[in-house]
């Protein structure tokens, strides 16, 4: 089934290289995620700016879908499967921010994905990753594993921090599950739906009203759930809404027109270039201490990430 599906669904060759111009609608898309992760990260509350993203994104949608046509019926399955996922997404995204570092927790929630997804891909998708993208593969890893060593205590907020942004601690510092364990549950949160809209937007015959079908299905629960506060909160961080929206569906929406040109594993790991933005952006803008340990390990990442779309 999984073959009959990629079959029908493929748009190029199996070993065509990326084109030049989804590759910088790629790179584009990382800046711009990279970006609206920072909003997020900046404020003091990460739960309710993770929703004001989410809403604004779901504004944007509802203000451009009349004007567009309607996917086919038979990507329907994957864009509610895919607005659930992206539900869960945007909680995590929260719980990972309020319990570690950006420049540990976003390389680590966009550094895992492309592993699984290569993983994955040749059955589900019936797309083949050449010697170099195995290459780049190992290079993840090392960078993932690299990351993770660098959890220590030195390395993530204080304790007071986390257990006043509602971070759950275990005697003097952050559970090593918290500080870990969320960012990584995300990666496979992203990995699962990345592959159902790679196989949704092609159906769908329509990528602009598809990226928009699943921020509006997505943001109207998360906005519902968003708690008393929200709106008097929203006064003074409406631009993390405006601009956040933006962001993500601008990135999300170039990465899934993406993968009508390419692999869906050779966008997701070209994608993760985003990781060395969220640590530049970390570092000049949240004054993170990022060291050379968390670099090198981004480096890794980045690299892997870029080769294995060769």
């Amino acid at each position: 089934m999984s073959r009959q599906i990629a079959e029908q669904t493929r748009l190029f060759p199996k070993t065509a290289p990326m084109p030049t111009d989804a590759l910088l609608a790629v790179l584009l898309g990382a800046v711009l995620h990279a970006g609206w992760n920072t909003a997020i990260k900046s404020g003091t509350d990460t739960r309710r700016d993770t929703v004001l993203v989410a809403g604004g994104a779901a504004v944007i949608a509802a203000l451009f879908l009349p004007w567009l046509g309607v996917p086919t019926a038979a990507s329907l399955p994957c864009l509610v499967a895919s607005a659930c996922l992206q539900l869960l997404y945007f909680r995590l995204v929260a719980a990972a921010y309020r319990c570690g570092d950006m420049s540990l927790a976003y390389p680590l929630m966009r550094g895992t994905p492309p592993l699984l997804i290569a993983a994955c891909s040749g059955f589900l998708l019936d797309e083949q990753l050449s010697a170099s993208a195995w290459a780049g593969t190992s290079l993840v890893c090392a960078g993932v594993l690299t990351l993770a060593l660098s959890g220590r205590p030195a390395n993530v907020q204080t304790a007071n921090a986390h257990t006043a942004n509602g971070c759950p601690t275990d005697g003097p510092k952050p559970r090593l599950v918290a500080v870990l364990g969320v960012p990584l549950a995300n990666a496979a949160v992203i990995a699962a739906y990345t592959v159902i809209d790679g196989v949704g937007v092609r159906l769908s015959g329509n990528p602009p009203s598809y990226t928009l079908w699943v921020f509006l299905l997505a943001g109207i629960p998360v906005v519902l759930g968003g708690g008393p506060g929200l709106a008097v909160y929203a006064r003074t961080r409406w631009p993390v809404a405006v601009v956040g929206g933006f962001c993500v569906v601008a990135s999300y929406g170039l990465a899934l027109w993406a993968m009508t040109r390419a692999p869906v594993a050779t966008v997701a790991a070209l994608r993760e270039s985003s990781i060395l933005f969220a640590l530049l952006f970390a570092a000049l803008i949240l004054r993170e201490r990022i060291g050379w340990w968390r670099a090198a390990s981004g480096a890794a990442i980045a690299l892997g990430a870029a080769a294995l779309r060769l």
